[in-house]
């Protein structure tokens, strides 16, 4: 039987208590035990601890699946804990390799900058930017030099690099591993010591990096933090990981109504995760919803709840009650209210071209696909002819079940 770990601090209800925040949706928190005596020592002592999550701003906008993290972060940002919002400048000049089949290529300066600044505002719609610590791993990083970053390697070892899945699938099918690679997780890891952080949060694909940072720590003869893994969003397919690049993600700088379709569109199972990691509400009431449920309540009911909540939080109250009147209303066949006019110039169109230009859609393939799916209708007629012509005149156009315009064609 293994021995249970020496308690040095009594265990107190206000410590199970915040036990329980933490795991809270949470994939594995490593070490429990260690975690237990940070939150006992900081309740007797009155010490908030520091939670780190580091980002790198990679891409300008952020999507429901990167709050995961970030509603962790406030929770316990909530309990009185210091939370550290790190931007990664330096590391995503190496780029992270992690999950990745082949070198990332590394983001400049200046995108690196734009990137930063907007990823760091949308993250304060999740955050309280009062009591947030804004840290960038330049500030220690650069000032390593050549001497340092070899110090720093001699600290870990080749082997221990290649037990990552990810670089030795790569070495067994001979895929190149630049050596720069390797130096990113110990660039991540470093970060843990210069910040003295007592908890890391990630996704599930960032434990190595974050165990790394727990060893580099007691390196340094810290104290070696605990990692907290967050699961990765399922998107709206209900399948793959929420992914701009995938199409089935829901940006929290998306229209309230948009958000708020996107969300009613979700499969009722997968409802549930997204109440667990996404909202605010106690688990007790999550979990009165679901009995209530099982025993006949329509989830239609609870997926509001959950859709106003998210789109109350991104946007106000009054627009979370404004999108769910528009989406009432066209669910009974009608059309928005606040549809959008558009004016446009060069008839005859492509219809692609056309939904494009009006900005109902991102690209003329997403254009296309609709068209296939016949979810394109022009004054309430589904379109199936990728190749019509849109002569000139004034449109009532509709994609999806949410995308309106009055379109007017010169």
């Amino acid at each position: 039987m293994t021995a249970k770990p020496e308690q040095k601090y009594p265990l107190i209800p206000e410590v199970f208590a915040a036990l329980e925040v933490t795991k809270r949706g949470c994939d594995e928190l490593l070490v429990e035990a260690d975690w237990v005596q940070k939150l006992a020592r900081s309740q007797a002592t009155k010490t908030p601890l520091r939670i780190k999550l580091g980002l790198d701003p990679t891409a300008p906008d952020i999507h429901l699946g990167h709050t995961v993290v970030l509603n962790k972060l406030r929770q316990l940002q909530d309990l009185g804990h210091t939370v550290i919002f790190l931007i990664g400048d330096f590391t995503s000049m190496i780029g992270d390799p992690s999950g990745r089949n082949a070198t990332r290529p590394p983001l400049t300066p200046e995108e690196i900058t734009i990137n930063a600044d907007t990823y760091y505002r949308q993250a304060s719609m999740v955050l309280d930017p009062s009591k947030t610590e804004v840290r960038y791993n330049s500030e220690w990083s650069d000032p390593l030099g050549a001497r340092g970053m070899i110090q720093l390697a001699a600290k870990h070892t080749v082997a221990r690099m290649l037990e990552r899945d990810d670089f030795t699938k790569r070495y067994r099918t001979g895929i190149p591993i630049s050596i720069h690679e390797f130096l990113y997780p110990l660039m991540q890891g470093y970060d843990s010591v210069a910040l003295k952080s007592d908890l890391e949060l990630g996704g599930t694909d960032q434990k190595f990096n974050l165990l790394v940072g727990r060893e580099l720590q007691r390196e340094y003869g810290q104290e070696p933090q605990c990692i907290l893994t967050m699961p990765l969003l399922v998107g709206l397919d209900g399948v793959e990981k929420m992914s701009k690049s995938k199409g089935n993600y829901i940006g929290i700088s998306e229209p309230a109504g948009d958000m708020f379709g996107k969300l009613m569109s979700i499969s009722d199972d997968l409802m549930w995760d997204y109440f667990t990691l996404l909202s605010f509400r106690p688990m007790s009431e999550i979990d009165l919803m679901k009995q209530e449920v099982a025993a006949g309540r329509n989830p239609r009911d609870c997926k509001v709840l959950l859709a106003q909540e998210i789109v109350a939080r991104f946007h106000s109250q009054t627009a979370a009650q404004k999108a769910l009147e528009d989406f009432n209303h066209r669910a009974k066949g009608g059309v928005p209210d606040d549809v959008p006019e558009v004016s446009l110039a060069g008839a005859p169109m492509g219809v692609a071209h056309f939904l494009k230009a009006a900005g109902l859609v991102s690209s003329s393939s997403e254009a296309n696909r609709n068209i296939e799916q016949n979810g394109v209708k022009i004054d309430g007629v589904t379109i199936s002819d990728k190749q019509l012509k849109i002569e000139a005149g004034t449109y009532l156009i509709q994609v999806g079940k949410r995308r309106f315009a009055k379109v007017t064609l010169s």
